[in-house]
Formats: C-alpha cells, sequence, structure tokens
C-alpha cells in the first residue's frame, strides 16, 4: 500500500464502497495511511470502522465539503490487537460484559469508542483488574436468544422498538412529573433540583423526539432494505445514521449531566419517597438507555451501513 493513496470512493458501486474502504484499510501497515474522497461527509464509515476494526485508526478531514470531502485515515503504529478493541466493539460482541462495564461506570454506548486502557484509566481501575472483570463474565451463563449480534437486522429493529422505544414512551411522562414536583417540594434546599427538573424535561422531549424520527423513517428503510436487498430513496441509511449517532451523543451528555448534578444520585437525609422514587427511576431510565444506545449504536447500525454498501 502506498502511503497516501488517495481512493474516489465516488467512482466505486455503492454495494462496494465500504469493503474496497476496508480492503484498504486492512493492507496498511501500521503507521501508514491513504485518503478518501467522497461527495458526502462519509463519518457512518468512521463509526462503523471502529465498530469492526476497533481504536486502531486516526481520522482526520482535510477538507469537508460541501460538495468534496477529503479523509485521511491512519492506522496506529501500534498494530491491530485484542487490547486495541473498544468497549463497544466487546460489549457488542458479548453483553455479558456490557454488564462488566457498567458495574464500572464505563460508558459503552456513547462512549464505546474508547480502548479498554482508556476506559480503565477513567474509571479509576487498572486495565488488568478489567480485563480479568471481563474474563470472569464468559463463565456466566446466557440464553442464546441473548446474543443481539445474531439476530436479523429487521427483528433487532422491532425489538429495540416494542422494548426500549416503548419504555421511553411509558415512563417520560412520569419521570419529568417527579422532577417538577421534587423541585417544587425540595428546590429551596437544593437549588441543583431546578436544574435537574429542567435537564429531564429536555432529555424526556429530545429522546422522544428521537424515537419518533426511528420508527417512522430508519426503521421501516432498514426492514425495506432486509426485506427487498435495495433501497433507491433518499437520505441514504448511511446519512440517516450519521444523524442518529448525533442525538445518541447528545443524550450520553445529557446523562452525564444528570449524574454531575445528583452526585451519582446521592440521596439527602431528608429525601422524601419522590425524591428517592425519582433518583431511582432516572437510574433505570439511564440503565434502559445505554442498552438501548449500545444496540444501536454498536450492532443495528454497523450491520444496517454493511448491508447497504453491499447492495
Amino acid at each position: 500500500m502506498i502511503t497516501s493513496e488517495t481512493l474516489d470512493v465516488t467512482t466505486i458501486e455503492p454495494r462496494l464502497k465500504h469493503p474496497t474502504i476496508f480492503q484498504y484499510f486492512d493492507a496498511l501497515r501500521p503507521g501508514e495511511n491513504f485518503i478518501i474522497h467522497n461527495d458526502h461527509d462519509p463519518k457512518p464509515l468512521y463509526y462503523q470502522l471502529l465498530g469492526e476494526r476497533g481504536a486502531i485508526f486516526t481520522w482526520e478531514y482535510l477538507e469537508q465539503g460541501p460538495t468534496s470531502w477529503l479523509v485521511k485515515i491512519a492506522k496506529n503504529k501500534l498494530d491491530s490487537n485484542t487490547n486495541a478493541e473498544t468497549v463497544g466493539s466487546i460489549a457488542a460482541k458479548d453483553y455479558r460484559k456490557a454488564e462488566v462495564f457498567k458495574k464500572f461506570g464505563i460508558d459503552f454506548c456513547c462512549g464505546g469508542e474508547k480502548t479498554l486502557k482508556e476506559a480503565s484509566e477513567e474509571a479509576g481501575i487498572s486495565e488488568e483488574e478489567l480485563k480479568t472483570e471481563l474474563e470472569e463474565a464468559d463463565t456466566v451463563t446466557t440464553a442464546a436468544s441473548q446474543d443481539y449480534n445474531k439476530w436479523k437486522i429487521d427483528f433487532l429493529a422491532d425489538f429495540i422498538s416494542n422494548t426500549h422505544h416503548q419504555y421511553v414512551k411509558e415512563n417520560s411522562t412520569v419521570i419529568m412529573g417527579l422532577a417538577n414536583k421534587v423541585a417544587q417540594h425540595h428546590g429551596a434546599q437544593h437549588p441543583e433540583l431546578w436544574s435537574v427538573n429542567k435537564k429531564v424535561e429536555a432529555l424526556m422531549n429530545d429522546l422522544l423526539d428521537h424515537i419518533s424520527k426511528e420508527d417512522t423513517i430508519l426503521f421501516p428503510a432498514i426492514k425495506e432494505l432486509s426485506k427487498n436487498g435495495k433501497r433507491t430513496e433518499k437520505p441514504s441509511i448511511e446519512m440517516i445514521i450519521k444523524m442518529m449517532h448525533e442525538d445518541h451523543d447528545h443524550t450520553g451528555e445529557d446523562l452525564r449531566q444528570l449524574r454531575k448534578l445528583t452526585d451519582d444520585y446521592t440521596l439527602p437525609a431528608e429525601a422524601c419517597n419522590s425524591y428517592m422514587y425519582l433518583f431511582e427511576k432516572l437510574k433505570e431510565f439511564e440503565d434502559d438507555t445505554f442498552k438501548h444506545i449500545h444496540l444501536e449504536n454498536n450492532i443495528l447500525f454497523p450491520k444496517a451501513i454493511d448491508l447497504e454498501t453491499q447492495n
């Protein structure tokens, strides 16, 4: 592979674009790079490359639109190995390991691009301790039905909609009402509750809008592609997913802000039942949202993009 060779993907048949880019990337030696030229932002490729190869590359925009995009993709000097796997790709392969990440407060969905080394440093534990916990997770029995990676993408889309999207619809109003009630009753003594109330309202409204876009636009497009093997309507699934990723990043930041505002949901001594229930519901909501976004970012979206580029 010639370093800094430019691959013009605009001349490649759509179903062959991503496979060709992956061939170019896999042919790189550590420290080498190549440039892709496209007529739209190829950011969805970034997420697919991250999910399937891990954090073993750098992504640098040389030109960003409006009609031409140039991106330099370089393979890290350290060759790919299991240590370079991202927490997102590890969780995608085995959800038992996602439970380990949750135990240590490691974000494996919105922050799924981190390596084990980076994640362990942020969590304040040693990489060896984290690896040991992940190895022990292999001994936990899990049902074959929970191997989301093997599900057909149309079934996975329906599952996400009927479980996680439905959960948001059923619980968002309840949690917003609780946040407002607790702020009204305890805001004088704990003024941060007013910020919690505002953040909760923004989070829920944004998520409701987000899942509506997925249920009415993205998921039907994915199911059409899965059924017919092609899709002619615009925009492409890849471009829709790019927007969904941006929404997910915003959701992840909102959840981190709620953790910060509540000191990791630490209750004051005088907390009433509503106060306690609010924090429990917020923790429950966070847990469901992490799994929800993980299934999309790390499994459904890369598979959908891959299927689209093959057809």
